[in-house]
């Protein structure tokens, strides 16, 4: 398994950070390579994503969900093998750090080639600038799930 930790400090609340990082069929406006998200159940989802050339499709599940704090996930069915937490770090009143650490298992040549080179570590870097991009443009969130996992 390979691994990739990266954050990044959003000039948002805690709590607006957080409930944008629960709209997953929003991922796509700020992640690139993720095609669609579909939110099957409040803890499965179904994903579609194209990194490179190389279409993967696969279900995660949220195994753990901690309002302000944790959301946790691992892949359950499909074409990828991850799991992965994003935690959320009160700044202050107007900042968050946004943390994402990911375990994944590249698959054939392409991937792994990728994977040496750093491909996921600069994209996990530009989604997570993406998204503050987002978020901070936008000053709040398009939704929340507050629900406890």
């Amino acid at each position: 398994m390979s691994q990739v930790e990266e954050s990044i400090e959003v000039g948002v609340p805690v709590h607006t950070a957080y409930d944008q990082w629960t709209q997953f069929e929003s991922f796509p406006e700020f992640m690139s390579g993720v095609e669609r998200i579909e939110q099957r159940t409040d803890t499965l989802t179904h994903w579609v994503t194209n990194v490179n050339g190389v279409r993967r499709e696969f279900d995660a599940r949220i195994t753990e969900q901690i309002p302000d704090e944790r959301v946790a996930w691992t892949t359950v069915a499909g074409e990828t093998e991850q799991a992965g937490v994003v935690t959320f770090h009160r700044l202050d009143d107007d900042h968050t750090k946004v943390m994402l650490q990911m375990e994944f298992r590249p698959d054939g040549v392409a991937e792994k080639v990728g994977d040496k080179l750093g491909v996921v570590r600069r994209q996990t870097k530009g989604d997570l600038e993406r998204f503050k991009h987002f978020i901070e443009r936008r000053g709040h969130e398009t939704g929340a799930w507050r629900g406890v996992v």
